[in-house]
């Protein structure tokens, strides 16, 4: 690949070429640049408006790229070291469930931890592939799902030899990476390709002291999430593939899915952020690193609660750990992370990224200040000193090792029957049931349900968790297979 400009930016500069032509539209969006829609442009301000434009041959269309779109991609790939980049403009969930269905057909087998995101269990609903789950192991004091083993890795693999693809996410959503260049090779020397989700990844590609990225490390396939830690718009991400992966292939399952209407306001906000990141990112991740561990430290000083980072590598299933993550562990305090959640929010208009049953996770970008972070230690210092109480009765417990009856495909389109959730133990569970964020699924379609489980799901609706998934959305019943489907 020829070396380009990284000061380049040709969505942006076309989309200002074209501002500056005042065209006349009779073409949609039907707003007009925002006329016939007075309130929206005055709430999202005339430029803004004026730039949502729809694919036209100066702008080039993110179906079949072939000039300005093209250039940003071709940049893209460039500045993540990848083969190819495309651009996707439904989120990382596109990314993640086109990078599945690029490599799976009807009963393909993947190898995957268990704690992914529902994008890559909603993915082999639409493939109708069959997972076969690496269950992590567990930090039984955090409560927390750490990455895989490569030994794990290594018994699914000859278990399953005919398995197609390895997927590993890089980081988990607490910062934890499993040894992805090991994993690769593994997956690599028995025919496999190797996958990631790198939803809370994108920074790895660009600063310094950082966990291997997945291109870095020789993976096939990676989905970013440039509006996470990158700085782009929400739903804004990046695909992107490795010289083992067809280019065309995968542009034809993108377009599968991928709407033929895509925003420029998403697409100009990757390209920018993309130039941003590739002129500017090892300073930027450098602060970003630099204030995550003044927090650590100031908050590990409060005591009662404990910021973890590092000093939990042990080499395998915790192989690096994503210093810019600011996981927090909050049950010595005797609250779990939800109330923690909710405390800072209600009570110090703080909004932090997820509480779950035992952690918080404050996520610090390229957007943070210090004083931000001293806002949010002396809060958790008085959230401590108001609310500390015994933690006797805490559930700290946050995976627990599903049994898969059915493929995932199989249980969500087969005949089912809604009960009420504590007549479900022993059954098979026909939808997902999660916290969100993070949207690891507490139950995904074809695993059985068990009192474990539904103990777990009664707690964290007690403690105040955002649980989403099911059809009834209180979340007092449940819709399982029937006798007949099990």
């Amino acid at each position: 690949m020829e070396q380009l400009s990284q000061h380049r930016a040709p969505i942006y500069e076309a989309l200002e070429r074209f501002r500056r032509m005042r065209v006349v539209p009779f073409d949609v969006p039907g707003h007009k640049r925002g006329r016939g829609n007075p309130e929206l442009t005055q709430f999202l301000g005339q430029q803004c408006m004026s730039l949502d434009v729809n694919s036209m041959k100066p702008l080039d269309n993110l179906c079949h790229p072939v000039s300005v779109i093209r250039e940003a991609e071709e940049l893209a790939a460039q500045a993540f070291g990848a083969a190819h980049a495309f651009l996707m403009v439904g989120g990382t969930t596109s990314a993640v469930q086109s990078m599945v269905l690029t490599v799976c057909k009807r009963g393909s087998k993947i190898i995957l931890p268990r704690n992914v995101h529902r994008s890559v269990i909603n993915a082999l609903v639409l493939c109708g592939a069959h997972p076969v789950y690496v269950n992590p192991d567990v930090d039984h004091r955090l409560g927390i799902a750490l990455g895989m083993k490569v030994s794990q890795v290594e018994q699914a693999i000859r278990e399953n030899p005919d398995a197609v693809a390895v997927l590993v996410n890089n980081p988990t959503y607490y910062g934890i990476c499993s040894d992805l260049r090991s994993i690769v090779k593994l997956a690599h020397d028995h025919g496999m390709l190797a996958l990631a989700d790198e939803a809370h990844g994108t920074h790895f590609y660009f600063g310094e002291k950082l966990p291997v990225s997945a291109m870095a490390a020789g993976a096939d396939m990676a989905s970013v999430s440039m509006h996470k830690s990158g700085g782009s718009l929400t739903q804004s991400s990046f695909l992107l593939i490795g010289p083992n992966v067809s280019a065309g292939y995968t542009r034809q399952i993108i377009n599968l899915t991928q709407t033929t209407s895509g925003s420029y306001l998403l697409m100009s906000s990757l390209d920018l952020s993309r130039r941003n990141l590739a002129l500017r990112g090892k300073e930027i991740f450098a602060q970003v690193s630099q204030l995550a561990e003044y927090a650590r430290s100031e908050i590990n000083a409060i005591g009662g609660y404990y910021a973890y980072a590092d000093e939990l590598i042990n080499g395998d299933s915790i192989y690096a750990f994503d210093r810019t993550k600011l996981s927090i562990h909050t049950l010595d305090i005797g609250l779990a992370g939800i109330e923690v959640y909710d405390i800072l929010r209600d009570e110090y208009d703080i909004q932090i990224e997820f509480g779950d049953i035992g952690n918080i996770l404050a996520y610090i970008s390229i957007g943070d200040r210090k004083q931000d972070i001293e806002r949010l230690v002396s809060a958790l210092a008085e959230i401590r000193r108001r609310y500390q109480r015994d933690r006797a009765g805490m559930l700290s417990q946050e995976y627990i090792d599903p049994e898969v009856a059915v493929t995932p495909q199989e249980a969500f389109y087969a005949p089912k029957e809604s009960l009420p959730i504590e007549e479900t133990a022993g059954r098979v569970c026909s939808e997902f049931v999660m916290c969100y964020p993070p949207g690891i699924p507490i139950l995904a379609p074809g695993e059985r349900i068990t009192e474990d489980i539904l103990r777990y799901i009664t707690y964290a609706k007690e403690k105040g968790c955002s649980m989403t998934g099911p059809e009834d959305p209180d979340i007092l019943r449940l819709n399982v297979l029937t006798e007949e489907g099990e």
